[in-house]
């Protein structure tokens, strides 16, 4: 792969070429895309979704909008240092085309903001509730009707996939969605790979899949047009990923060790002596002993060690890309890159208390346990009448509830497998608390 390829600034039907020397620097491509995310309304959604703790009344706990902001935040330095000593070493990007280390930056910031665009309600917990209820819930009986993929796409419902549909999909009147550049798709696509075969390797891009069946065309265009290396072809296609998707998860997996371990301090979860050691542990090389020790509240000691963590771990990062740069463009790189961190073993020891005390406590759980049925209830209904009305035997219960939906995902004249996937992704669409609100009017407690 080559870094020019990779930095297209290409969008859906355009037909002539996009030169970034020949870009207003007060409006630059990249720029534009992350206004078109913010302003996006799958983008607002996810001010009421779950990060850690579903449905929290706590104001300081995260949403997935503020998890987003704060990635985009923590994309945009990886890309911008990342950026800074690629154009040293490759100067003729700058020198031939105009490229600046601020693109790298604005890159990853939009893929980092859109990475959860396309996640359901109720945490990850909400995708696997939309693939349970195809799996082994009511929908199973759709398996013999769909072919092997169609049916792997709902039993293993991505939100990754889902994320590029939103970004990318067209609608009348808007066609290729939100149209963004090219680089930006590129690097939003965390797993370049349809949802079969499953973890053909033990890639980190192989972990899962990043398209649904219809956007497959779609997503073989922008990986050809960046020269993405194709792994696999034939009736299976998978791609290397795009180098800068590295810094996406890298700045994903940043935010969620630190912020979400900082949840679970703000909530009473993990106590304060005991986290404030774990992050010393992390940047114990770089705490100003004298400053830490005139603070008077834990928020302030703890918003400073948090400050610290982060930036340590994206120097780290950026030495881990650097250093791997060649292999990275070769494909061959095959982990994450906070794997190679000179700190894993304190991060895994924060992600692992994390997981006893945050991910596993009790009201997570049960709130859990109330979103798997909300969200298979709300498919329940919703597949019948839609499944009913396209075979022509809905009854006026069926007619009323469709009435329910936004008009585009009414459509029945269309195969099985779209109305199945088009009702997977109304539901994630959902904020938790739309959720629960349709819930109780679908199952009658609410007027």
């Amino acid at each position: 792969m080559n870094w020019e390829q990779l930095l297209s600034l290409k969008r859906f039907g355009d037909t002539n070429k996009r030169l970034r020397k020949e870009q207003d620097e007060t409006r630059l491509g990249f720029e534009v895309d992350y206004d078109r995310v913010i302003f996006s309304s799958a983008f607002r959604s996810l001010q009421d979704k779950t990060q850690v703790i579903p449905l929290s009344k706590t104001d300081f706990v995260h949403t997935r909008l503020t998890h987003s902001l704060e990635v985009s935040v923590v994309g945009r330095s990886l890309g911008r240092i990342v950026g800074k000593q690629i154009l040293e070493k490759h100067p003729h990007l700058k020198e031939m085309h105009g490229y600046h280390y601020n693109d790298f930056g604005a890159i990853v910031a939009v893929a980092s903001l859109a990475h959860d665009i396309g996640n359901p309600p109720f945490g990850h917990s909400g995708e696997k509730a939309i693939g349970e209820y195809f799996k082994t819930g009511n929908g199973k009986k759709y398996q013999t009707v769909l072919n092997e993929k169609e049916y792997q796409d709902i039993i293993d419902f991505e939100g990754n996939a889902n994320g590029f549909k939103l970004l990318t999909e067209s609608r009348i009147g808007a066609e290729g969605g939100l149209r963004l550049s090219y680089a930006t798709l590129g690097t939003f696509m965390k797993y370049p790979k349809e949802s079969l075969p499953k973890k053909p390797t033990k890639h980190i891009a192989d972990k899962k899949f990043g398209f649904f069946q219809p956007e497959k065309q779609f997503f073989t265009e922008v990986a050809e047009e960046l020269g993405l290396l194709q792994t696999r072809k034939g009736k299976d296609i998978s791609f290397s990923r795009h180098p800068l998707t590295y810094l996406v998860e890298a700045a994903d997996d940043i935010c969620y060790t630190i912020i979400d371990f900082e949840d679970g301090i703000n909530l009473g979860l993990i106590s304060e002596d005991y986290a404030l050691e774990y992050l010393i542990k992390l940047v114990k090389d770089k705490i100003n002993t004298k400053k830490y020790n005139q603070m008077v509240y834990m928020q302030d000691r703890l918003s400073y060690l948090r400050a610290l963590a982060i930036n340590t771990l994206i120097t780290d990062a950026v030495d881990v890309f650097i250093e791997n740069e060649e292999r990275i463009l070769a494909g061959s790189f095959d982990v994450a890159l906070l794997d190679k961190s000179n700190y894993k073993a304190q991060i895994e020891d924060i992600i692992s208390l994390s997981i006893t005390k945050v991910y596993q406590s009790q009201e997570v759980i049960d709130k859990e346990i109330a979103g798997y049925k909300i969200i298979s209830d709300i498919l329940d209904v919703y597949t019948t009448a839609l499944v009913k009305t396209a075979e022509g035997k809905a009854s006026n219960y069926d007619k009323l509830l469709l009435s329910t939906l936004p008009e585009y995902y009414q459509k029945t004249d269309v195969s099985l497998y779209t109305i199945l996937l088009n009702t997977c992704c109304y539901v994630a669409s959902l904020s938790d608390s739309s959720a629960v609100h349709i819930h109780n009017k679908i199952m009658g407690k609410q007027l």
